[in-house]
């Protein structure tokens, strides 16, 4: 795997705040999820260094449990709450990103945290299994356990089950935009909201921004690739593939919750979650997208840039918006 740092490309218009952080930016060769895990571990280890991973907070109090479920699973969550909060509020379910191989509990801690914070609201972190060991549909399977659990005991962590938003970056907003197909199909109470960011949507690979992001930033195409080998097996042996695998092969997007979809200018992935998010509004899905300029993959998480910071206090907004709102609806 190398790691090198690489330079960002020329024709790349990065936003001035970020080139520094694109340009230090270490490729991660996919190929190898033990390696890519390894990384992960360093980057947080890193982090906590330097003083940019952040493990407290005042105003947040946190726990980690473990969630039974019908196969004999347990699966760990983490539970953020409001210090001081009595009464009974909405909640966010959040998956984190790492390509389906990677990512834990501590993988997105700090923005779960500071979503707690800023929102007000309950934060439910899944730390859902991962491929090649588990491929599809263990990971799913794990966050509809949490999810469910939420809908029926969320009572006891102090949540409104009226009131649940699902929120995924990444891989984390294949599984949560699944989550939402599953609970349709299978009438389950959606979420109030789904909320993705920079989602992985299609296996096919096909679309313009796939074809171009061959080495941008913090992901590129040839990763893309290996993600899908590890999660679904080898193109060539794979078979027909489940929308609750690749959400952009669902034909039918009626009757979904209401969206927010936050794509980067950069990144492999933005055209396929500008075209979910067309065709969730197209399926008579309230949705919302906003394509940040300037910007690559996981940008709101890298950097203390301020597009980084306004992205994340737009996404907060819409929780607090949408999730605010439903005490009237229901």
């Amino acid at each position: 795997m190398s790691t090198e740092p690489r330079p960002v490309p020329a024709p790349l218009r990065i936003d001035p705040h970020l080139v520094r952080t694109a340009a230090l930016y270490r490729r991660v060769d996919h190929a190898d999820p033990l390696a890519v895990r390894r990384e992960a571990a360093r980057r947080i280890t890193i982090a906590r260094m330097t003083g940019l991973w952040f493990g407290s907070d005042p105003g947040v109090e946190v726990r980690d449990r473990l969630l039974p479920s019908d196969d004999g699973i347990e699966v760990p969550v983490r539970v953020y709450r409001p210090v001081g909060e009595s009464e009974p509020g909405p909640a966010v379910l959040y998956l984190h990103g790492g390509a389906f191989i990677s990512g834990d509990l501590d993988f997105e801690h700090p923005r779960c945290l500071e979503m707690c914070r800023e929102t007000g609201f309950t934060v439910v972190a899944v730390d859902y299994r991962l491929a090649p060991e588990h491929p599809f549909p263990a990971g799913l399977d794990d966050c509809l356990t949490a999810y469910r659990w939420l809908r029926a005991e969320g009572s006891s962590i102090g949540v409104d089950a009226g009131r649940i938003a699902v929120a995924g970056s990444s891989a984390g907003g294949a599984l949560t935009a699944a989550l939402c197909l599953r609970a349709r199909d299978t009438g389950l109470e959606p979420p109030g909201l789904q909320l993705l960011l920079y989602p992985v949507t299609d296996d096919r690979l096909r679309t313009r921004s796939v074809r171009e992001f061959a080495d941008t930033p913090a992901w590129d195409s040839r990763n893309c690739v290996h993600m899908w080998d590890h999660y679904l097996g080898p193109a060539e042996r794979r078979g027909p593939v489940s929308p609750y695998a690749a959400p952009a092969r669902a034909t039918d997007l009626r009757g979904l919750p209401p969206a927010y979809v936050m794509t980067a200018e950069y990144d492999p992935l933005r055209d396929e979650g500008d075209e979910y998010a067309r065709r969730l509004a197209e399926a008579g899905v309230p949705t919302e997208l906003h394509r940040f300029a300037g910007t690559f993959h996981a940008f709101d998480t890298l950097a203390s840039a301020p597009v980084s910071r306004r992205a994340c206090r737009e996404h907060y907004e819409v929780l607090r918006d949408r999730m605010n709102a439903t005490t009237g609806e229901k």
